[in-house]
């Protein structure tokens, strides 16, 4: 049975694709079977895999009204053993469209159901924003991946995250889990990146990995080239962070697997919302 783990933060330009892109495709380079669901109208982790997000037959948003099945929507990646669901900016509709269709908040779980058993890791890239479509997210995924910036008010907004994800878990998904905060955009040269990285480990404790994602320009080129890093720049210091990020993530699978810290999900993620 797969992981399935929901990649959000309502704030843009705070990594979330890149890590959407570039943690599952560090996790295909380690032999796993990944699948990314981009759930994003702008489309960014499509194209990010190299795929035209302008010339598909379907996409995501005929899988939310119901056109077509999520398995049939499938497209490998370059990349072995990794699969992508597509988006574009038709997706846009998509929440105006279902608001009014009974059990539209459970649409994707439902349509994830079936794939499950045929992939070790599931993501799903959610848009900067806290809607209807980010709430499938949260009733589909086992857990939530949150990418914080190492930049000023980083911690600001995460407040109201917390507070969307205590709603889907008391009415929604009731098992919903903290999977973990990545920190993004790393500098440790300036004192503003290490003070954010020890409020944020102040904040959310042992959540917070230790594998931190830092400004990398080669990690920045490769979305423009339909790459993950690990096919642009695979000697670049962001290719490290994410396959030290992908190998500490399935090091936490084990643990847990194997009792050492078993509860140590459903604390982070119930210790988190307390906080706010």
């Amino acid at each position: 049975m797969s992981r399935v783990i929901a990649v959000v933060n309502q704030k843009g330009g705070v990594g979330k694709t890149t890590t959407a892109v570039n943690l599952p495709s560090a996790l295909a380079t380690l032999g796993r079977k990944v699948l990314v669901i981009d759930i994003d109208p702008q489309g960014n982790a499509t194209s990010g895999f190299g795929v035209d997000k302008h010339g598909l037959e379907a996409t995501l948003y005929d899988v939310f009204l119901g056109v077509f099945s999520l398995s049939s929507v499938l497209i490998g990646a370059e990349q072995e053993s990794l699969w992508v669901a597509p988006s574009n900016n038709d997706l846009v509709g998509a929440e105006v469209e279902i608001g009014a269709v009974p059990g539209r908040d459970s649409i994707l779980r439902r349509q994830l159901e079936p794939l499950r058993d045929q992939f070790d890791y599931i993501f799903i890239d959610c848009p900067p924003s806290l809607g209807l479509l980010t709430i499938n997210a949260l009733v589909a995924a086992d857990t939530i991946l949150v990418p914080l910036q190492c930049e000023y008010y980083a911690l600001e907004g995460i407040s109201a995250l917390m507070q969307t994800v205590k709603m889907a878990r008391q009415k929604l998904n009731a098992s919903l889990g903290l999977e973990g905060v990545v920190l993004t955009m790393y500098d440790g040269r300036t004192n503003l990146a290490r003070q954010v990285s020890a409020e944020a480990r102040d904040f959310f404790g042992h959540s917070v990995f230790n594998s931190v994602i830092p400004r990398n320009v080669r990690l920045s080129e490769s979305p423009s080239f339909g790459k993950p890093i690990f096919l642009y720049d695979s000697e670049s210091r962001g290719a490290k962070a994410y396959l030290s990020l992908a190998k500490e993530l399935e090091k936490r699978h084990a643990e847990r697997a194997g009792g050492a810290g078993g509860s140590g999900e459903g604390e982070g993620g119930e210790r988190l919302v307390a906080n706010q």
